[in-house]
């Protein structure tokens, strides 16, 4: 069986390529069906909180034209508590990880709208430059509710980049597209990007560099992410505006040093008792 309430253990090469690469693509982890089933509901939330719509395209930011962003769908909707809380994921990112549990940091819907005047890159960036964490043992679940070829604008990693540091201090903007891309280039990363199948998954660490290209179709690409840290993760002192925006929403009544285990950071694997 494959389907979200059904735990898996990857394959040790899945392990290993993590490992060295920074990242991971699981083909066919989940059932395409049963995504088929949730993407609608899911879909209906996202577009119920689209802080974008109706915003002209020249008033919005690159981060803003990169994708419509909305964040911890599963407090509200079923189908998105389906997929954040699925045991199929946690377990399988805590084994990707070398952990012994997963807790959620908190899940987000990044919907990349069609091209034309819409639908534009995600310049390069690191994720955990938004996040307050005492350790590099976070790792992203990057889930396509739809087929999503070359053209859709796929995720793509600098593979084995998850140690470089030149560009870690960057949010999300032109100056991460334009600096961070120069630096990868300059010390040969290689640039992985495929299609996604629906039932893929991908999986990286918080500090992999990844971008994705515009979305030239016709149709939105969807995806759901959902962020999982180490069981025992610490809260560091956070270094930017970010990290501390992220703090007090995402890891609420914590404070540095403590185990980032606010109420909406449930331990997911392994199962509560």
């Amino acid at each position: 069986m494959r389907r979200l309430d059904d735990p898996h253990a990857p394959a040790a090469e899945h392990v290993s390529r993590f490992h060295a690469d920074g990242h991971a693509t699981l083909r066919g982890l989940l059932d395409p069906e049963e995504l088929r089933s949730l993407e609608p509901a899911l879909s209906a939330a996202v577009e119920a909180r689209n802080d974008l719509r109706g915003r002209p395209w020249s008033e919005r930011t690159t981060y803003e034209r990169a994708f419509v962003q909305v964040m911890n769908l599963w407090r509200d909707d079923d189908a998105a508590r389906q997929i954040a809380w699925s045991p199929r994921l946690a377990s399988t990112a805590a084994a990707l990880l070398g952990v012994e549990g997963v807790r959620l940091y908190h899940d987000q819907a990044l919907y990349k709208e069609p091209a034309g005047s819409r639908g534009g890159q995600t310049p390069w960036h690191v994720d955990q430059y938004y996040w307050p964490l005492a350790s590099d043992r976070s790792i992203t679940a990057w889930i396509p509710l739809v087929d999503v070829p070359a053209e859709m604008g796929p995720l793509a990693f600098a593979t084995g980049s998850q140690r470089f540091e030149e560009g870690r201090d960057l949010a999300i903007s032109d100056e991460s597209e334009d600096v961070c891309g120069r630096a990868l280039a300059d010390a040969g990363f290689e640039r992985t990007e495929e299609p996604f199948a629906l039932g893929d998954v991908s999986f990286h660490l918080g500090w992999t560099f990844h971008c994705a290209p515009p979305n030239r179709s016709a149709a939105v690409r969807k995806v759901m992410t959902v962020i999982y840290v180490d069981a025992e993760m610490r809260v560091a002192e956070p270094t930017n505006a970010n990290q501390r925006a992220d703090l007090e929403t995402w890891l609420p009544g914590l404070a540095p040093g403590d185990v980032a285990a606010s109420p909406i950071n449930p331990l997911l694997w392994p199962p509560a008792c």
